[in-house]
């Protein structure tokens, strides 16, 4: 089966929508389908892990704020010609859209004649939702499938636009970490990975961080970037006990994972889907997290999960595990590693990626039936 994946953000700008539409294409081609993804690329294209011949460059980007962070999309008309014509070329039994309401190369996909399933990962509340209702409805009538990636994320699209929705969590792929070498491996560290905007809650980690006890001995790894960097490290001087990584390859993200000692979350608001956390699991990695519905969804028992915003509890739960350790039967412990590990595996892309191939054959016909508008 040839699918075509199509991606309205920009595959040059790391992020969980792109991350999972590669990772999906990835699954689908292991599984022995045809899978090519369709998004824009700003400058050079990353290393995908796919075929050249897999990816279909739409061009540019702009920056447009939406749900508390900045993406990156192609509003231009050229994008919309490309995606029309490559489809045509392509000529896909699917067309995927991941967030069919964002402008740009979904809207021109949705005038193909193709089955069209749409996945929708935003949580959180949509600006002039009830203005915008009814012509998004008219939109979406277009999809043959709905699915969503989290509870949150299908209840945001449900409020805007009614219909049912097959309910598909994002996929982790879980081989990368059991073959990372940890690096490096000195001391316990705390790992930070996201965009530096106030929705990620990086401040309130970097205010945490600098409250812990200095006999605690513990370092802070911060990957990523964004429009907060610059400030944030003027405002949290924390010497050498802070290292500031920038952006970092899939890797190096790997190989730190699995040598952390916690992976931290603290995002505000506006999470669907704690992709990050799982990752940590599947690193045996002890998950410290805001207690938000997208991450609690996620986490459950498997890790620790503390107010939004507030830097005196997460401080508070960054202590206590960390002087834990490796305690008998506690939080940390191998068995309580051992148990969100195994947590983590349900959430396998190739699982991920056999719903997905279930919800295409009903879309074609061939299957049991899939959630529709």
């Amino acid at each position: 089966m040839r699918v075509a994946l199509v991606c309205p953000y920009s595959l040059s700008v790391p992020g969980g929508v792109q991350g999972q539409v590669l990772g999906l294409a990835r699954a689908l081609r292991r599984a022995g389908q045809e899978a090519v993804v369709l998004a824009p690329v700003d400058a050079s294209l990353p290393d995908t892990g796919l075929p050249a011949e897999a990816v279909v460059a739409l061009g540019r980007t702009v920056p447009v704020p939406a749900n508390g962070s900045v993406a990156r999309l192609a509003v231009n008309p050229l994008a919309a010609g490309r995606v029309v014509l490559a489809l045509r070329r392509l000529r896909p039994a699917v067309v995927h859209l991941h967030e069919p309401l964002a402008p740009g190369p979904n809207w021109a996909a949705l005038s193909r004649p193709e089955p069209k399933v749409g996945t929708f990962h935003r949580a959180g509340d949509v600006k002039g939702a009830r203005l915008l209702a009814p012509g998004a409805r008219l939109l979406m009538s277009r999809l043959t499938a709905r699915t969503a990636v989290s509870e949150e994320a299908r209840d945001t699209a449900q409020r805007l636009l009614g219909g049912a929705y097959v309910l598909i969590g994002n996929g982790v792929e879980l081989d990368r970490f059991a073959i990372a070498e940890p690096w490096p491996v000195d001391g316990p560290t705390v790992f930070f990975v996201g965009r530096h905007e106030p929705r990620k809650g990086l401040d309130v980690l970097l205010d945490a961080f600098g409250r812990l006890d200095p006999a605690v001995g513990a370092r802070l790894w911060v990957a990523g970037e964004g429009p907060e960097t610059a400030g944030l490290k003027r405002r949290y001087r924390a010497g050498r006990a802070v290292e500031w990584l920038g952006r970092i390859d899939d890797e190096e993200l790997a190989r730190r994972m699995v040598a952390a000692t916690v992976v931290c979350a603290p995002s505000r608001f506006g999470e669907s889907f704690g992709v990050v956390l799982l990752e940590a699991m599947a690193a045996r990695a002890l998950v410290v997290a805001s207690d938000i519905p997208g991450y609690a969804a996620v986490v459950g028992s498997h890790g620790v999960l503390v107010p939004p915003g507030d830097a005196t509890a997460l401080s508070g739960a960054l202590g206590t595990v960390l002087a834990a350790g490796t305690a008998r039967g506690g939080v940390g412990s191998p068995a309580f590693l051992d148990d969100a590990a195994a947590h983590a595996r349900h959430w396998s892309m190739d699982t991920v990626a056999g719903r997905y191939l279930e919800v295409y054959r009903a879309a074609l016909g061939t299957g049991s039936s899939a959630a529709a508008p």
